[in-house]
């Protein structure tokens, strides 16, 4: 029988709202995909430009999914295993968001919003890891 995952991002009251902080969390993943699609078809069609739009597709949308796949883990352990790959997968897209930067692939304006979200974004999984790991879970 399959265990529910134990995400500390909801409560019990939480469950059976439609609206749960999982839930919205999910929307946020999703609306975060979005942008870096929009953002990857906006990079110059140069041989950098299409390696990182590529790059940054891929890091930059599986988050929401792993996180949708987290919230169905099979248990504690598997879904601490999801969170890190959302997390990992968040990390990587800052390093592509900082080297389009640098690069002056896009200008600053375009890059203020998703960067401010993607370190929002690492925290909140950041420190749902930590609390999980004090809660001792592997």
């Amino acid at each position: 029988m399959k265990e529910p995952s134990k995400d500390p991002l909801s409560s019990a009251e939480d469950e059976d709202n439609s609206d749960s902080i999982a839930d919205k969390l999910e929307d946020r993943l999703i609306d975060f995909a979005v942008r870096i699609i929009r953002l990857s078809a906006a990079l110059p069609d140069t041989a950098a430009g299409r390696h990182i739009s590529g790059q940054i597709l891929r890091s930059g949308t599986s988050p929401a999914p792993n996180y949708g796949e987290a919230r169905g883990a099979e248990s504690r352990a598997d879904f601490v295993h999801k969170l890190r790959v959302v997390l990992k997968e968040l990390n990587e897209t800052r390093i592509w968001l900082r080297i389009i930067e640098r690069n002056r692939l896009l200008p600053a304006e375009v890059l203020m919003n998703i960067v401010k979200d993607n370190c929002e974004l690492c925290k909140i999984f950041a420190a749902s890891l930590k609390t999980l790991r004090v809660r001792k879970v592997k």
